[in-house]
C-alpha cells in the first residue's frame, strides 16, 4: 500500500482505513473513511464519525464511489481522434505522443493568432487545490487567455458580501443548537446532506423547527416543519415582507440595528409598502404562510438562516441573497448561538495559493474570458472575445462544458469548428471528451495527493494518495508539468514540484501545519471565535456596519470580474435597499412558464451520471409539470412534450405532480445530452447573459413554452 495511507486499524483481520476528503463540488467537503483492501483497492466509503461536521454522514453517491473508480468505461489510455469530431473513432497513443501533439497545437495557435488564442478551461470537477488550480499557473506563464470563473458562486457571494463584507458566518455546527433552522434556496437532502444532519439534531434535541424555502416540493421540503414554495426569482419579495412584519409587530431588534447596521430607519421606511399582501401576489404564497413564517423567526431568537446557492441562480440572484441575509440583521439573530445567517465560510481559511496559481506572473493586458459564455466565445462573438482574436486551442480539465454550459447549441457549434484544437483530460468519455482531438485519462481523488477547504463548514482537510492509479492514468498536475516542459516555461516559479511538495508549499505559505501533521490529524479547524463569526466585533465593511443599503457597483467581492471585464448585467436597475427587482425572464404570453434546472439527488452536475446505480435511481430525464397545467395542454404522465424558447427546444418525458406549482416547470439533474430523446440536454434552454452586477449564470431563470409533442 502507498506510504501516504496514514491511519489504519491495528487489527490485521479488519480492513485498513484511509482518511481523506470528498473532492466534489459540494459545500460539505465531507471527511471520509475508506476501507482499503490487501490487494490495493478501495472498498466501503463512509463519513468520518470523529469529524464534527461530517458526523459520519455522507451522500449515497459518494458512499458507492468504488462503482465509479472501477467503472468498466473509465478512460485508461491516451486517445487521438481519427474520424470526424464527435464520430467516436479513436486511436490509442502513448503519453509522450499525446502531450507532444497538445504542445505542438498550442504553439501553432500562438504563432498564428497570439498567445490569447489558447484558453485553458477548467472548473470544479475536483475541489482539490493542486489538481484543480495548477492549470492557472500554466495559463499565466504562457500568457494564455484569462478565465473568469463565473458559472456558480458569483451572485450568491456578491449578495452576501454586499451585506456583511465577508464570506463567513456562525459556525455551521451551531445549526444543531438552534431553535429554528431556515434552509433557504438549497435542497440540502440532495446537495449537502450534512445541513440536514445538524438541523434534525436540533429538532430532536431542542424541538427546533425546520423551515424550507424553495420552488418545488423537493426532498428537503418534505422533511421540513414549514415548507414555503415560492415562484422562481421571488425570494427577495418574501424577505422584504418578513422584515416588514418584524418592524410592524415589534420583532425587529432596534437596539442591535442601531449598533450594527447602516440605515435601519431608511430600510423601515422603504419596507412600509412591502406587506405580506404585496409579497403574496409576487411569490405565490398565501398571506397566512408569510405571516406565520415571519412570526416564527421573529419570536425565535436562535433562528439560523442557512442560505444556499439555488435561489441566486436567477438574474436577480445577488439582490435576493442580500435581502435574505438582511432578515437576520433586522431580527438581531446574529447575537445568539444558533442564530444568524450563513452562506459560506470561504473567507476564513486564509490560504495562500499565489505560487500554485502563478499569480505573480499575471499580465493585466491579457484578456479575460467568461467561463459561462464559452458558446459565444467559440462562435466568434466579438463582445465575449473582448474585441480580440479567436480562441483556436483549448485545454480542458475538471469540467464538461458540452453538457453543463448554457446556450448549448452555441457551445456545440463552437466545439465542432474545424480550426479548433481541443485537448480534454478526463476520467470518462464525456460529451466534451467526445469532441476532442486528444483525450487524456485522469486520476481520481484517492490516486493523488491534494488539499481541500470547505465552504460549508470550517475545516481544511488533507486528501492523501490512498491507492495506486492504473499505470496508464495520470494526474492533472502531471499534465500541467509535462506541458510546461514542452512549452518552455518549466523554469518559471511554481513548476517542478510533486503534488505532495506543492501541498506542503501551500501550507507553509499559509502559516499552517505541514503535510505530515495533516497525515496524523487529518484536518484543521479554522472556525473563528464566536464574536468574530457572528460579527459581534463589527461587520467586515470599513465602518463595521451591516449594509442594508447595498453599493452594487463599487463594493469589493470575492470574485469580482477584473476591470477589463467591468460591471455586468443590468446593474443600474439593482435597488439600494432589499427589494423585488424583475430583471428575471418574466413569463409572457409566448412563454407562459418558468423553468428551473434543479439538481438531482444521484448526480453532482454531470458527475455520477456515468454510474449505473445513479442512472437507475434517477430513471430518465423528465419535466415536472403541475396537473392543472398538464390538463390544460392535454398532457398525461409519461407523454413526450416539447419545451422551448428563443435559444432552442427539445423533447422530454412528462412527470405530472402537484410537487410543483402551476406555471413552473422543473427539470432535475444534468443528464448527458445523449440520454435525452433527441440528443440535446436541458442547457439548450438556459442563457449565458450575466447576472448583475458581477456575473454568473442564471440557469434556473428561463421563460419557456410547453406543448405536447406533435400538438
Amino acid at each position: 500500500m502507498n506510504i501516504a495511507t496514514p491511519i489504519h486499524t491495528a487489527d490485521p483481520s479488519k480492513p485498513k482505513i484511509g482518511h481523506t476528503a470528498c473532492p466534489h463540488d459540494c459545500p460539505s467537503t465531507c471527511a471520509l473513511e475508506i476501507d482499503l483492501t490487501e490487494d490495493g483497492r478501495i472498498g466501503r466509503v463512509r463519513g468520518a464519525r470523529d469529524h464534527s461536521y461530517t458526523a459520519g454522514v455522507i451522500c449515497a453517491k459518494v458512499a458507492r464511489y468504488a462503482e465509479r473508480l472501477y467503472h468498466p468505461e473509465r478512460l485508461m489510455k491516451p486517445l487521438r481522434r481519427v474520424g470526424a469530431k464527435g464520430e467516436g473513432r479513436w486511436q490509442e497513443i502513448s503519453w509522450d505522443a499525446a502531450l507532444d501533439e497538445v504542445a505542438e497545437a498550442f504553439l501553432r495557435a500562438e504563432a498564428k493568432d497570439g498567445s490569447e488564442a489558447v484558453w485553458p478551461y477548467f472548473y470544479a470537477g475536483t475541489m482539490g487545490w493542486v489538481q484543480r488550480d495548477s492549470i492557472n499557473r500554466l495559463r499565466h506563464a504562457k500568457r494564455y487567455s484569462g478565465f473568469f470563473d463565473s458559472i456558480c458562486t458569483n451572485p450568491a457571494w456578491t449578495g452576501f458580501t454586499a451585506a456583511t463584507g465577508a464570506l463567513r458566518g456562525p459556525d455551521p455546527r451551531e445549526m444543531g443548537r438552534s431553535d429554528c433552522v431556515v434552509i433557504w434556496g438549497t435542497n440540502a437532502v440532495t446537495t449537502q446532506v450534512n445541513v440536514m444532519t445538524h438541523a434534525i439534531r436540533a429538532r430532536k434535541e431542542r424541538g427546533a423547527k425546520i423551515v424550507a424555502i424553495d420552488i418545488y416540493d423537493n426532498p428537503t421540503m418534505k422533511q421540513a416543519d414549514m415548507a414555503l414554495i415560492v415562484k422562481p426569482g421571488t425570494d427577495a419579495a418574501l424577505a422584504c415582507a418578513v422584515m416588514h412584519v418584524a418592524f410592524r409587530d415589534g420583532y425587529a431588534d432596534r437596539a442591535y440595528m442601531a449598533k450594527y447596521a447602516d440605515d435601519p430607519a431608511g430600510l423601515e421606511a422603504h419596507l412600509k409598502t412591502r406587506t405580506p399582501e404585496w409579497a403574496a401576489s409576487i411569490t405565490g404564497l398565501s398571506v397566512a404562510e408569510i405571516e406565520d413564517f415571519a412570526k416564527l423567526v421573529g419570536t425565535t431568537k436562535r433562528s439560523y438562516f442557512r442560505l444556499g446557492y439555488g435561489f441566486t441562480r436567477q438574474r436577480n440572484g445577488a439582490v435576493a441573497m442580500h435581502a435574505a441575509a438582511s432578515v437576520a440583521s433586522v431580527l438581531g439573530s446574529w447575537q445568539h448561538e444558533g442564530g444568524g445567517a450563513f452562506h459560506s465560510n470561504s473567507s476564513i481559511f486564509r490560504m495562500d495559493n499565489s505560487e500554485l496559481t502563478g499569480r505573480p506572473m499575471v499580465d493585466g493586458d491579457i484578456r479575460v474570458l467568461d467561463q459561462s459564455q464559452i458558446g459565444r466565445v467559440l462562435t466568434g462573438d466579438a463582445v465575449s472575445l473582448r474585441g480580440r482574436g479567436p480562441v483556436t486551442a483549448l485545454l480542458i480539465q475538471n469540467t464538461n462544458p458540452m453538457n453543463i454550459a448554457p446556450e448549448q447549441r452555441l457551445v456545440r457549434r463552437g466545439f465542432v469548428r474545424s480550426d479548433l484544437f481541443v485537448a480534454v483530460h478526463e476520467q470518462f468519455m464525456t460529451e466534451t471528451a467526445a469532441v476532442a482531438d486528444i483525450v487524456l485519462p485522469a486520476t481520481m481523488f484517492v490516486e493523488h495527493n491534494d488539499i481541500y477547504r470547505a465552504g460549508g463548514q470550517s475545516h481544511i482537510l488533507l486528501g492523501p494518495k490512498l491507492v495506486e492509479p492504473p499505470p496508464t492514468v495520470r494526474s492533472n498536475l502531471f499534465v500541467i508539468e509535462e506541458l510546461a516542459k514542452r512549452l518552455g516555461v518549466a523554469d518559471r516559479p511554481g513548476f517542478g514540484f510533486s503534488d505532495r511538495e506543492m501541498v506542503d508549499r501551500i501550507l507553509a505559505a499559509s502559516g499552517l501545519p505541514d503535510f505530515d501533521h495533516f497525515l496524523e490529524h487529518k484536518w484543521y479547524d479554522r472556525q473563528p471565535d464566536f464574536d468574530e463569526a457572528h460579527f459581534l466585533n463589527g461587520f467586515a465593511h470599513p465602518d463595521g456596519k451591516f449594509r442594508f443599503r447595498a453599493d452594487w457597483t463599487n463594493q469589493p467581492a470575492p470574485n469580482r470580474p477584473p476591470a477589463s471585464v467591468g460591471l455586468l448585467g443590468p446593474h443600474a436597475e439593482l435597488p439600494p435597499f432589499p427589494d423585488q427587482v424583475n430583471v428575471i425572464e418574466m413569463a409572457d404570453p409566448e412563454h407562459p412558464f418558468r423553468l428551473a434546472t434543479s439538481p438531482a439527488r444521484n448526480f453532482l452536475n454531470s458527475t455520477f451520471s456515468e454510474t449505473k446505480t445513479s442512472r437507475q435511481k434517477e430513471g430518465r430525464p423528465e419535466l415536472i409539470i403541475n396537473p392543472r397545467d398538464a390538463e390544460g395542454l392535454g398532457i398525461a404522465a409519461d407523454d413526450l412534450v416539447r419545451i422551448g424558447n428563443a435559444r432552442g427546444d427539445l423533447r422530454i418525458h412528462a412527470r405530472v405532480t402537484d410537487e410543483v406549482k402551476s406555471g413552473v416547470l422543473i427539470a432535475e439533474g444534468l443528464w448527458p445530452n445523449k440520454a435525452h430523446v433527441d440528443g440535446e440536454g436541458i442547457n439548450v434552454l438556459t442563457g449565458a447573459d450575466p447576472i448583475a452586477p458581477y456575473g454568473g449564470a442564471a440557469v434556473h431563470d428561463n421563460k419557456v413554452w410547453l406543448r405536447k409533442d406533435g400538438a
